[in-house]
């Protein structure tokens, strides 16, 4: 008699509970994780923040939509909050496909192509860090499900969520420019698309969308000298080829779980569960084929161009697109197309390998993360962000400050990477959190200026040298400034690691 395993004996009879299962243990394995031995916060998440903090219209760092939902998560729940706003997009984006998946493959292949998305390392192991790059995730993922509501089954109040879907997301990331012209090709290429362009609804929809991006494409406009002088700068740094290879990388674990279930070199005799559905009709097919391709290709077209024409300063816009983080959306569709691609009646192999292998896709990852902290600097004696006591340093400048000026400490600068860190950690006085002024680059903290840190002062701080020598900016920035003896401190979990050394100055104001 063939035992079937617990897992596939859910898929059958409750698939929507398997699908929650995952979703929501995901979420909260990468919560809890970075909340209990993170000690200082992922990638550029303080430098997100210290923009967020501003509530401008745009910044530097592109459209305004994800600062503001950090600051106002940050805000509201500290990093916890962050975490868990991270994690919230990644389930809200896994929902999305999962009822797309219903509508076009049918429940049970939907949660098949959830459990393959595990094995996509672009939805764990960055997620924790928030940014554009996550917000755009859901809203790349909603705009889909409600575009094939909309299309493929007729609903065509639905158009007006699919602008509503795409203006946040131009409000979020400028990838998403990527997806409403991918959009805009497919509609007129299906009978579907064109018999809707007969209605009004998708052209008031469009209206809705021009309304809903109107003040950032205003503050784009006059401030266009700045991104330009942005975009500028990152020429270069994309390439295609890293870009192909990360792809790649971040699909490892799908394959893994494909071909595990695949049965390869299996014995003659071997039975396997089956998972079945009805026919997938040719429509929903090519939606699902073209927009899990699609996109990937399109941006590797965009960085073989930039690489080619490097006066082309728009395109290098595209060079975050190769960040573990932004490969998340263009990948959401790639376990429904395997599923797709496996036919009508899905066989399973090996399910208690394959189940096992996807539990250890989804609680190692996270484990691995948090056993590093503990175990590298001990072993390789690797330093890493994650395990700087940013708290212990942002309390003592803060402290400092406080205790020679009387006063709650307003401004932070110096380093690019230190600034910020300390700035988000520094607890809050009546006026919020410290500002950051980017001495590195004072253009793109247009809301402080030199004088504005000199008349109410503040703290600098940069990565000590042996000889504590200032940074020449700073200097020129702040003649006045007196450094300090080099602050050291110690992580969590030192290990063989040499303790951090921070250089500092305290601009006090111009009255004391």
């Amino acid at each position: 008699m063939h035992h079937v395993s617990l897992i596939i004996e859910f898929l059958r009879g409750r698939p929507k509970v398997v699908f929650w299962f995952v979703a929501l243990s995901q979420g909260v394995l990468w919560t809890l994780i970075p909340t209990l031995f993170y000690s200082s916060p992922p990638g550029e998440v303080p430098l997100v923040l210290a923009v967020g903090r501003e509530f401008l219209l745009g910044s530097y760092l592109g459209p305004p939509l994800a600062f503001w939902v950090a600051e106002i998560a940050f805000r509201a729940g500290g990093m916890f909050g962050l975490y868990a706003l991270s994690q919230i997009c990644i389930v809200v984006a896994l929902w999305a496909v999962f009822t797309l998946g219903r509508s076009t493959i049918g429940t049970r292949h939907a949660v098949l192509a959830i459990l393959l998305m595990v094995g996509v390392a672009a939805f764990t192991v960055p997620s924790p860090e928030f940014g554009p790059a996550v917000l755009a995730i859901p809203l790349w993922a909603l705009a889909l499900m409600h575009y094939w509501r909309a299309l493929g089954e007729g609903k065509r109040g639905r158009w007006f969520l699919v602008a509503v879907d795409l203006g946040l997301l131009l409000l979020t990331h400028d990838a998403g420019v990527v997806l409403v012209v991918l959009l805009i090709v497919f509609t007129p290429l299906t009978r579907r698309g064109r018999r809707a362009l007969a209605y009004p609804e998708p052209w008031l929809a469009l209206l809705l969308l021009v309304i809903v991006i109107a003040p950032y494409a205003a503050w784009l406009s006059r401030s266009w000298p700045l991104v330009a002088a942005t975009l500028q700068d990152n020429i270069g740094r994309a390439s295609a080829l890293r870009f192909a290879g990360a792809l790649a990388a971040a699909h490892l674990g799908l394959l893994l779980l494909a071909l595990l279930s695949t049965g390869i070199g299996r014995g003659r005799n071997e039975r396997a569960p089956e998972i079945d559905r009805s026919p997938v009709e040719p429509a929903a097919r090519a939606f699902i084929y073209f927009f899990a391709l699609a996109p990937a290709f399109v941006v590797i077209a965009l960085v073989l161009i930039g690489e080619r024409v490097p006066q082309v300063a728009l395109l290098s816009a595209f060079g975050s697109l190769t960040t573990w983080s932004m490969l998340a959306p263009l990948v959401l569709l790639s376990g429904m197309a395997v599923v797709l691609v496996a036919g009508n009646r899905v066989h399973i192999y090996r399910e208690r390998l394959v189940s096992s292998s996807w539990l250890a896709l989804l609680v190692a990852p996270p484990l691995l993360m948090a056993a590093s902290l503990l175990v590298v600097p001990w072993t390789f004696a690797r330093d890493t962000r994650l395990a700087q006591p940013s708290g212990a340093e942002a309390q003592f400048f803060a402290d400092n400050y406080q205790r020679r000026t009387g006063k709650p400490l307003q401004y932070v600068s110096g380093d690019a990477r230190l600034a910020p860190l300390i700035a988000m950690m520094a607890p809050g006085g009546p006026e919020g959190r410290p500002r950051v002024f980017f001495a590195w680059a004072p253009q793109r903290s247009p809301w402080v200026s030199v004088d504005d840190v000199a008349a109410h002062g503040g703290v600098l701080v940069w990565p000590a040298a042996a000889n504590n020598a200032v940074p020449e900016d700073l200097r020129t920035q702040f003649p006045g400034l007196v450094p300090e003896l080099p602050r050291q401190f110690d992580r969590a979990v030192q290990g063989r690691l040499p303790p951090i050394r921070i250089g500092w100055a305290v601009l006090r104001p111009p009255a004391q």
